[in-house]
């Protein structure tokens, strides 16, 4: 099992969405702007967290995503199975195979702890840290003030207009 890029990024991102999805479905562009990932990245790795079943998504005005069943039953290596590419093909290098045994044994030793480790868990270092636990309700952005009305000139406002108050 290795871990890559996109496990790291996928298990940041089901924290934030674990520790905000109490207010509602959690929209990925909050969750890129928060962990500093693109959409279309984020697309991408929910795209096998929801066919992993590890996420829920919901359409229209207010969707987002939630968990898919509660974050006790989410483990690490859940997430990061979902979201990487299967393994890679054999090493064609010659004395290869000397060392599959131990890298094979290593991977195994990875994957069982992280599949120790919960998501409820990582969500619990993040309270103890102080995460915010809810996302903060949407601000508009604040409506700037009208100008203040400019005087009336009462002056015309064409060379017709200005023959009619001179013909006067």
């Amino acid at each position: 099992m290795r871990v890559s890029t996109k496990g790291r990024f996928a298990v940041n991102a089901m924290i934030d969405l674990a520790l905000r999805e109490a207010a509602g479905p959690v929209a990925l562009a909050t969750i890129g702007e928060r962990q500093g990932i693109s959409l279309s990245y984020l697309e991408q790795l929910f795209g096998g967290l929801r066919s992993a079943g590890l996420v829920q998504a919901s359409r229209g005005p207010g969707g987002g995503y939630r968990l898919g069943r509660p974050a006790a039953q989410i483990s690490v290596a859940d997430i990061v199975l979902a979201v990487d590419d299967r393994e890679p093909p054999a090493d064609p290098r010659p004395g290869a195979p000397a060392t599959a045994a131990l890298w094979s044994q290593i991977e195994e030793v990875m994957r069982q702890h992280m599949a120790g480790i919960s998501l409820e868990a990582l969500l619990a270092q993040q309270r103890e840290s102080g995460a915010p636990v809810v996302a903060d309700p949407p601000r508009r952005r604040p409506i700037a003030p009208l100008p203040a009305p400019r005087p009336r000139i009462a002056a015309p406002n064409s060379v017709f207009a200005l023959a009619g108050v001179l013909a006067r």
